[in-house]
């Protein structure tokens, strides 16, 4: 369930050129693509929020695409998708699906051998006992549900928004308690759409029992023998794999392992925890801390999209954008010594779960060293480096080697599959393309990041606008990507007063989602 005071969504086509063509801000939000204002009276008939003044005029249309974006934005923005129990009501809907595939596991869109306790009570009462893992009939239909969850999450979302721009205004402690109850149902619920939490179960395991997770021998040859509980849970692309996460990630994992035990059910139960408490905590940070508490709360805590990403697949890109924002927002409202250095240490925390987090590094040292605030980005940047040497001092350099392996990797949709496909079937090894592609993907986020930057107004705030450029345009260009990996973007985004981005944040996140919604251990091919 999400809304934004200043800005809507809706299904776009998604692309990096039209993205960056649609992103210009001139003072107006997105609700300056809704429809004319209507009185008060016509508003009220037709079952929607009466408010002072209409949608504001729109701006003239850049390109096709954006003409395009405009016309539909008018059409469906006074649709009844944009009446608030209508809004709410879809996104409930979507909600209640990605349940149900949670509920019912195991299916083609949930982990294996997982049975959390409110899918552990279904499976009881439904058939007296845990299903065998099997294909049939019941993943198709598992992966549609999933995927219809997806999309009216997504129209749900792009209906509260529209609501939002004409007047609605929920109260934002209210809708928080409401998400967060959808939250701890999920933390209850076997993971969809992600075998994720599975390897995370493993990795703590494996550091749990003093045992070095970024170790190749560990996983492979280790883990089948001692641990046989904790190795069937793994997908076969995984199997293989060390850890590409952080030492604090990992820590994180051991923590959990340890309450486990023996049982990656436990882990799993105590990681989704976890990250549905930190998803919750950056939900109070940014009550607490935005200029429009109303529209924060709306577009993270209460965001139908991002709670079955991050919470319903207990994803720890969580726990990045938990440390992201809390940087962002010191950076924004402190000055003095210890808060540059607590900024610091933040930064390093995030990179210490998922590199992705040195892109609000970056984002805030522009900022900074375009105001000239040298000593400042000094004091940061020397915070961070001595947090992230103190993190890896424990596993050495062992702990950096799966982040180079990592940078092999290519996966569709991105544009740079075809031809790295095109240079594997000539015989090209994926290790002499890890460079080239590295180059032009790098090369093509800064770019992207730099457009994207340009073309959001000059009155936004310029501590959140340039590590949105580059969280987003990562996005965009990165050859390996996942729906969950947008939690940056997104929390960035809610710091944003205007802005033309949410209809393509927004219909980004869902194209991921769909694409690689996945359980992970049904056969390539079988659905």
């Amino acid at each position: 369930m999400a809304a934004n005071v200043n800005e809507h969504a809706g299904p776009d086509p998604a692309g990096q050129s039209a993205v960056i063509e649609s992103a210009r801000v001139s003072g107006s939000d997105l609700a300056a693509d809704a429809a004319p204002a209507v009185d008060a009276s016509q508003a009220d008939r037709a079952g929607r929020p009466t408010s002072a003044a209409g949608p504001s005029e729109p701006g003239k249309p850049t390109g096709p695409i954006d003409r395009l974006m405009s016309w539909i934005i008018r059409k469906l923005s006074w649709s009844r998708l944009s009446n608030p129990r209508v809004a709410v009501g879809v996104t409930a809907a979507g909600l209640l699906l990605a349940m149900i595939v949670g509920a019912t596991a195991p299916n083609s869109q949930t982990i294996r051998y997982v049975w959390l306790p409110l899918t552990n009570l279904t499976s009881l009462v439904l058939h007296g006992g845990h299903q065998l893992v099997k294909n049939g009939p019941h993943d198709l239909i598992a992966s549609i549900t999933l995927y219809l969850a997806v999309i009216l999450a997504c129209l749900g979302l792009a209906g509260m928004l529209w609501a939002h721009s004409q007047g609605w205004r929920p109260n934002p402690r209210r809708l928080f308690l409401a998400s967060s109850v959808v939250v701890a149902i999920f933390a209850c619920l076997t993971p969809v759409g992600s075998s994720d939490t599975a390897t995370y179960a493993v990795y703590g395991r494996i550091a749990a029992l003093g045992l070095n997770p970024y170790s190749a021998w560990a996983i492979k040859w280790w883990l089948p023998h001692h641990q046989p509980a904790y190795y069937q849970v793994l997908v076969y692309e995984w199997k293989t794999q060390p850890s590409v996460y952080g030492p604090v990630a990992t820590w994180i994992q051991s923590f959990a392992a340890h309450i486990g035990g023996p049982s990656p059910q436990t882990t799993i139960w105590v990681l989704m925890i976890l990250n549905a408490l930190v998803f919750l905590a950056v939900g109070v940070l940014l009550l607490k801390t935005s200029d429009d508490p109303i529209r924060a709360t709306l577009f993270w805590t209460a965001n139908p999209v991002l709670i079955l990403e991050l919470v319903g697949g207990g994803h720890f890109d969580t726990f990045v954008a938990a440390a992201a924002i809390a940087a962002i927002q010191l950076t924004r409202r402190t000055r003095g010594i210890w808060s540059d250095v607590l900024i610091g240490v933040l930064i390093g925390v995030g990179c210490g779960i998922k590199v992705t987090a040195a892109l609000v590094a970056l984002g805030l040292a522009w900022t900074l060293l375009r105001r000239r605030e040298y000593l400042r980005v000094s004091r940061i940047a020397l915070a961070a480096m001595v947090t992230v040497a103190a993190e890896y001092s424990y596993y050495g350099l062992s702990g950096l080697k799966p982040l180079f392996d990592g940078s092999q990797w290519v996966s569709l949709p991105s544009v740079l599959w075809i031809p790295w496909r095109i240079a594997e079937l000539a015989g090209v090894s994926q290790a002499a393309l890890a460079l080239p592609i590295s180059i032009v993907w790098i090369t093509a986020m800064f770019v992207v990041a730099w457009l994207l930057y340009q073309r959001i107004s000059a009155d936004q705030p310029r501590e959140v606008v340039a590590p949105f450029a580059l969280t987003f345009a990562y996005i965009l260009v990165s050859p390996w990507v996942y729906a969950w990996y947008t939690a940056l973007p997104w929390v960035v985004l809610t710091q944003v007063p205007r802005n033309r981005m949410t209809r393509w944040l927004t219909i980004v996140t869902v194209v991921l989602a769909i694409w690689h919604s996945n359980g992970g251990w049904v056969p390539s091919g079988q659905i």
